[in-house]
């Protein structure tokens, strides 16, 4: 998605001798009416949790499995089971309502090219920035539907008085297209093809009509395999916050939903960044800034999703929310200077940044 670009008009000509400079200041809503409105982002998290669901409808002749093929457990009930494939954890940029600034227009300022995201981030200042959206969820994508066994079936089967018989009947036919198959592969089949093409489908052709007869016995399967998003906006740390839960039989469900077991979130900052001195002259200098750009110094954090003691995800991230605020000076912005800057959506941290004298 394109940024939002705002070019603040110059309200005197550019031709004129003192330099002011570009003001920033506390956004104030409602009493600031002549300025760019931005914000500084919180990092948000969105966890992609790919899962598979698997559901076995039992054989009409289940029950004879074990007498005739030797299948000791060919399922009689229905089953339906989940399973967790795999874990993202994905970082983006939320305003965050408390860095809410103003970039006040001012005619003795150079007009800067200001980019925001639709949500009102930061993301550049004279320069080319797109705004960054998560990538969407993949489509749920569902197995192919079983074959018809009585598409294989013939008419001796069809036509049998009792499962019974039926049973013993296509067991047969089983056995008999795997003495084919073996007969095939060892080259002692009375036609045997006249070249490996051939041969290949032939083998394909007996190779599907056993597993159509054998669902009869053992039943069919099909699989649906779906991504599912949970947001959060951590505001810290977290020792093993439950974010959702997840069952075999129910899938995964919400973090008060007690029928499956939780999946807890663990939050760590790493502490990447120097603890802040006390410098007065520092101090004293960054008084003077206070009306200059405000962006944040990103800390790191590790993240880690785990179902009981199973790790499903494990990464280290920059978050906004463990690091500092800092200002950009303003002379940056004056008419001495054309400053390009570029940020980060999803922390606020400075991406790049070209002074243009």
């Amino acid at each position: 998605m394109p940024m939002r670009k705002l070019l603040i008009a110059l309200a005197a000509p550019l031709a004129l001798a003192t330099h002011a400079q570009t003001q920033v200041e506390p956004f104030r809503p409602g009493a600031t009416t002549d300025g760019v409105c931005y914000y500084l982002p919180r990092t948000a998290l969105r966890i992609a949790i790919a899962t598979r669901r698997t559901t076995v409808q039992p054989g009409p002749l289940a029950k004879y499995a074990g007498r005739y093929l030797r299948i000791a457990d060919a399922p009689t009930a229905p089953i339906v089971r989940h399973e967790i494939v795999s874990v993202a954890i994905e970082p983006y940029g939320v305003p965050d309502s408390s860095r809410a600034y103003t970039i006040k227009l001012n005619g003795r300022t150079v007009a800067p090219l200001v980019g925001l995201s639709a949500d009102g981030l930061l993301l550049s200042v004279n320069a080319e920035a797109n705004e960054e959206t998560l990538a969407p969820l993949p489509a749920p994508v569902e197995s192919a539907p079983a074959p018809d066994p009585r598409a294989h079936m013939n008419q001796e089967m069809i036509a049998a008085g009792s499962t019974a018989k039926t049973a013993q009947l296509v067991a047969d036919e089983i056995y008999l297209i795997r003495e084919s198959r073996n007969a095939l592969t060892r080259g002692e089949a009375d036609n045997m093809p006249k070249d490996g093409e051939q041969l290949r489908l032939m083998l394909e052709s007996l190779d599907k009509q056993e597993r159509a007869l054998m669902q009869l016995f053992v039943g069919t399967e099909q699989t649906l395999a779906q991504t599912h998003a949970l947001h959060l906006v951590p505001t810290g740390e977290t020792d093993g916050q439950v974010v959702a839960r997840f069952s075999t039989l129910g899938g995964l469900v919400a973090a008060d939903d007690l029928s499956g077991r939780p999946l807890r979130l663990t939050i760590q900052d790493q502490h990447t960044l120097p603890p802040a001195t006390f410098d007065e002259k520092a101090e004293k200098k960054k008084a003077k800034m206070e009306q200059g750009l405000r962006h944040i110094v990103p800390g790191r954090a590790r993240l880690t999703l785990a179902d009981g003691g199973r790790k499903l995800a494990e990464t280290e991230l920059p978050m906004a929310q463990f690091g500092r605020e800092e200002i950009l000076s303003n002379v940056l912005f004056d008419k001495k200077a054309t400053t390009a800057v570029t940020f980060f959506q999803s922390t606020g941290g400075v991406c790049d940044i070209t002074a243009n004298q």
